[in-house]
């Protein structure tokens, strides 16, 4: 049994144990700041100037969190990914320390043993699974948080990615989150601004699909259907589906995760504009908009392709993004303040009760669209944190105003999705001419003329 995890030949038995540890490891979080808010407290007494205690508390509240998230995986491992699109928001000196322990999380996760990978394979594929392929490799090439990938060639030939989900997935993934967000608290002290409650309700909320592989085989189906001979976007296709068991075509190509970390100037813009171009041309041609964009899921091709990687999180758009969207970004640009507004009311993104003023408004939104105000733009770290900072600050215009609005269900997924790319586009530090593609791709934007 590997004692790292839990598992052993029983894929029942042993789930309860591996699921607690996690589960201990979560609890020790808040324990931990309320011992050094109290320490912190003590310092403040003896003297110590207030700025220099909170930012001290924020850096060890970091540095542990960090730590626990990398030696989960499960429920803490899918946060920690959604999460990671937005670290480029995070000042340098806990950012780093995130990425580090998320890196750690992601290569470092314990595999299943052989006998257990044989057993998911026999559930899932039958006691005759050997015979599908010419070869299979027992060790996994990469590990999720749901599930861990191999490789192997299916027996016509074709190289082919095998994904496997770990047994008791779906119990354990559901624990984690339910933890996570009693904790939630504690990403405050990170990051004032930082509310992860919605982020965690909306992961609990698809983990039935993603634990769906037949579900997820038809969402990459499309996606492949509808981007097949393209000449900028590759999905691999699938070869075959069943319970806990996903085979499709195995690809290549360079993480954007490594492209982040030492990729070229020419990578890092390629890598976002076809990154851009993929997330909102979904939605018109496939009716999908795939709604997991962490650098894990992107492959940048040697001949320039990006390749596009799991599809158990999508959102279901068959008559694409909604037109309103475009209408209101063309009317924010051109300055038109009152019918802003009007659009927000009938949208449901400011509550009725509410009486806010149209230019304040208009502020609010306005420097969210600089990137798409000029033909090109280069998303930066600093530009991103900038935002943040103005969105986040509690003595602010814009904090005051933003508890005021709201996010309709209908675009809560689209508006987590881009959050997350712009935070991948600030990771990469990608210039490129993004107005296009919204023009290309945005209904209702094509006629904007910022100005």
């Amino acid at each position: 049994m590997n004692s790292q995890c839990g598992w052993s030949n029983d894929l029942v038995s042993d789930i309860p144990r591996w699921a607690i540890s996690r589960g201990a490891k979560l609890a020790s979080l808040p324990l931990g700041v309320a011992g050094r808010a109290t320490i912190g407290l003590g310092k403040r007494i003896g003297g110590r100037p207030a700025e220099l205690v909170a930012s001290e508390l924020q850096a060890r509240t970091a540095e542990q969190l960090f730590r626990v998230l990398g030696e989960l995986k499960g429920g803490a491992m899918k946060f920690g990914q959604a999460l990671s699109v937005f670290e480029a928001a995070l000042p340098e000196d806990l950012a780093g320390p995130y990425r580090a322990a998320l890196t750690k999380l992601q290569e470092a996760a314990p595999p299943m043993p052989p006998a257990m990978v044989r057993k998911v394979l026999t559930n899932g594929l039958g006691p005759d699974w050997s015979q599908l392929f010419l070869t299979f490799d027992d060790r996994p090439a990469a590990a999720a948080s749901i599930g861990q990938v191999h490789r192997a060639t299916w027996a016509d030939g074709r190289d082919v990615a095998v994904k496997l989900q770990y047994p008791g997935a779906g119990p354990a993934l559901l624990s984690d989150l339910n933890q996570l967000a009693r904790f939630s608290r504690l990403f405050a002290v990170i990051n004032p601004g930082l509310d992860v409650k919605p982020l965690i309700t909306e992961l609990k909320a698809r983990v039935a699909e993603e634990l769906d592989y037949s579900l997820e085989a038809t969402s990459q189906a499309t996606f492949a259907a509808a981007y097949d001979g393209d000449p900028d976007i590759l999905v691999p296709k699938v070869v075959h589906d069943s319970a806990g068991a996903l085979v499709t075509e195995w690809t290549d190509g360079t993480p954007l995760s490594q492209i982040i970390r030492e990729g070229t100037k020419e990578q890092r813009d390629r890598a976002g504009l076809l990154f851009v171009r993929f997330l909102f041309s979904g939605p018109a041609r496939a009716g999908l908009l795939h709604a997991d964009p962490h650098p894990g899921n992107f492959r940048l091709l040697d001949d320039g392709r990006l390749a596009v990687l799991d599809y158990g999180a999508v959102n279901r758009l068959p008559t694409g993004l909604p037109e309103p969207i475009g209408q209101l970004v063309r009317l924010a640009l051109q300055g038109r303040a009152d019918d802003v507004l009007t659009g927000f009311r009938a949208e449901g993104f400011v509550r009725p009760e509410f009486d806010v003023d149209a230019g304040a408004v208009l502020d609010y939104v306005t420097p969210m669209l600089e990137p798409i105000r000029s033909e090109t733009f280069h998303f930066t770290r600093a530009w991103l944190r900038h935002e943040a900072a103005r969105v986040a600050d509690p003595r602010s215009p814009a904090n005051a105003l933003g508890r005021q609005l709201n996010l309709p269900p209908t675009y809560l997924l689209i508006h987590r999705v881009t959050l997350g790319g712009i935070g991948v586009l600030c990771q990469l530090g990608a210039e490129a001419r993004f107005r296009a593609e919204m023009e290309r791709w945005l209904p209702g934007f094509a006629a904007a003329d910022a100005t």
